[in-house]
């Protein structure tokens, strides 16, 4: 294979590991239930209608479906059009779309994306999140990380 598409394994992983994980919170956590692992970290069964941290609540869950599909669509023809060899940059694509499935199947089959992750200090709680949004954070952490070496490598630059 000539272009970055191999990598869509890594997205198949994800997307099974957040539904298997989100598919045993289901089963054996009931809503809104507490599972105390370690100081600091819980297992939790929450719903979110928003998108990250809860933001745009209120916001119709075809609106975010329609942005998973547009940001799939790019991040597939990036995949199919550029040659191998930009491991990092196909790595993070591909961990943000595995994410980007993980929780749209979750938006399409319950109408919510299940959360279950809850790290906490005191009374104060990080927004609790799931193996989807962790793929999309790394992902995005692998783009930043290839444009910070490409700029220290002295690449390509444009001219505005």
């Amino acid at each position: 294979m000539r272009n970055n598409a191999a990598w869509l394994g890594l997205s198949a992983l994800v997307i099974f590991l957040d539904q298997l994980s989100k598919w045993w919170i289901e089963a054996n956590l009931a809503h809104y239930g507490v599972i105390p692992v370690i100081p600091h970290f819980n297992i939790v069964h929450l719903r979110n209608t928003g998108a990250a941290f809860s933001m745009f609540n209120q916001a119709p869950s075809l609106a975010f479906i329609g942005l998973a599909a547009a940001v799939s669509a790019g991040i597939l023809a990036w995949l199919r059009k550029h040659p191998r060899g930009e491991t990092l940059t196909a790595i993070g694509l591909c961990l943000i779309l595995g994410g980007a499935i993980g929780n749209v199947i979750d938006r399409v089959r319950l109408g919510h994306v299940t959360d279950f992750l809850d790290f906490y200090w005191g009374s104060w709680h990080f927004a609790a999140f799931n193996v989807a949004d962790m793929a999309i954070s790394v992902g995005a952490g692998f783009l930043i990380l290839e444009m910070l070496l490409e700029w220290k490598r002295g690449g390509p630059r444009k001219e505005l």
